[in-house]
């Protein structure tokens, strides 16, 4: 095999002792015997040579599917991808491994993959084997396509290098000509959306998430996924006076980049990116006024996300951050009772925390932290701290406890306890 190379004295000592502990593990469930014929491969690769762990594995190993058996793993058949066997080892994570027939197959292997910098091998005693030079590319955080058909024999790579591009590499000239010669709408279409929305949300935790999104413009592909993107750069985001940046989609991706420089979770991202989606159901013959856009972004808010297989809670927290974040804007304004309620509601959905950063990067201001916490810390407060006497609400028709329970906090939060 060639390519051969130890592992780089830069490699960071955490590294260096998570790679142990994973030998280590590694060693102990594969006998001595099989050792040589098991790789660690992809990102857990990339990952160590760049100074950081991965918890989840991947092998390619040259071994009877009946001893990985054995060995307590089980076959997963995926609709569109190899087969893989599967096991997890709590405290440590996932080993996922894909078998060959022999060991001189692991070239051939490695060259299917994607990337180079993902076509890496590392043997269980510690050597590097690189035939397609990924540690060079890695080194000037290149993306080389591992072969002239590796885009067009999975379309959505063209989607894994933009998220790579979201993690600080750059799409190499001959692998960006590939995305745009071999990528087409209609072999997307037979994509399952979750492999999109993976390496959508994989984008938005990494550095620099608006690059996926901008590379998805520019490139032109993923709008039977994401049609609302391309539909934004025609919406204007709001009167001039109040929008000076023009565009929905400009004003999008500036709060996107507020919330992204204090806030790493994929979801308060995802929500920041689309805080205004309601504004793309505006009649364009009221533009540039967007009525009612908290209201209609409320609504669309479960389907979007459903219709992107997301977590249920993404759904839930952009239909609330939709609804709220026009009131969150001008909270000052508000009633102590609407301040009450909003909170109340904001705690159920799971926002309470995430709204005011939202508001905070959609007014480009430092936002009412200190109001709003005071009001959901009120909101929070059961009927003894409220200091509510049970017997006289219990007296009270159950219709009528509520309005008892709001009156209090209502009072509490306007004496600034």
């Amino acid at each position: 095999m060639t390519g051969r190379s130890s592992l780089p004295a830069t490699v960071s000592a955490a590294a260096a002792a998570r790679h142990r502990e994973t030998l280590a593990l590694l060693t102990k469930i594969f006998p001595a015997e099989q050792q040589p014929l098991v790789w660690l491969v992809g990102g857990a690769v990339r990952n160590l040579l760049q100074g950081s762990s991965s918890r989840d594995l991947d092998l390619v190993a040259a071994i009877p599917a009946d001893e990985i058996a054995a060995l307590g793993f089980r076959q997963v058949v995926g609709k569109s991808t190899a087969p893989i066997w599967f096991r997890h080892f709590q405290g440590f994570g996932s080993i996922e491994v894909t078998l060959i027939e022999r060991p001189e197959a692991l070239p051939a292997d490695l060259a299917k993959r994607d990337f180079t910098v993902n076509a890496m091998a590392l043997t269980l005693a510690g050597e590097l084997i690189d035939p397609l030079y990924g540690a060079d590319a890695l080194d000037t955080m290149t993306l080389k396509a591992c072969s002239a058909s590796a885009i067009s024999s999975d379309p959505l790579r063209s989607f894994r290098g933009f998220r790579f591009e979201a993690e600080g590499f750059q799409l190499a000239g001959m692998t960006a000509a590939q995305i745009r010669e071999s990528c087409r709408d209609e072999q997307l279409q037979r994509i399952p959306v979750e492999r999109f929305s993976r390496e959508m949300l994989k984008a938005l935790a990494a550095p620099l998430p608006e690059k996926f999104f901008r590379r998805m413009l520019e490139y032109d592909l993923g709008k039977q996924w994401l049609p609302e993107l391309f539909a934004m750069p025609l919406v204007p985001a709001g009167p001039v006076q109040h929008h000076p940046e023009g565009d929905l989609l400009t004003h999008s991706f500036q709060v996107l980049a507020r919330l992204a420089s204090v806030d790493c979770s994929p979801l308060a991202r995802f929500c920041a990116l689309f805080h205004d989606i309601g504004k793309l159901a505006t009649d364009p013959a009221l533009y540039p006024k967007h009525h009612g856009h908290e209201e209609a972004g409320f609504k669309a808010a479960p389907q979007f996300c459903r219709r992107l297989a997301l977590p249920l809670e993404y759904g839930r927290a952009l239909a609330w951050i939709s609804r709220y974040h026009g009131n969150a804007n001008r909270l000052d304004q508000l009633r102590p009772a609407t301040r009450i309620r909003m909170a109340e509601q904001s705690i159920k959905a799971g926002i309470s925390e995430l709204l005011p950063r939202i508001s905070a990067a959609d007014k480009d201001v430092a936002g009412n932290g200190e109001e709003w916490q005071r009001a959901v810390a009120v909101a929070g407060m059961s009927c003894d701290e409220l200091g509510i006497d049970r017997e006289k609400l219990l007296a009270l028709k159950p219709g009528k406890r509520g309005d008892m329970i709001l009156q209090r906090r209502v009072e509490l939060l306007s004496s600034r306890f």
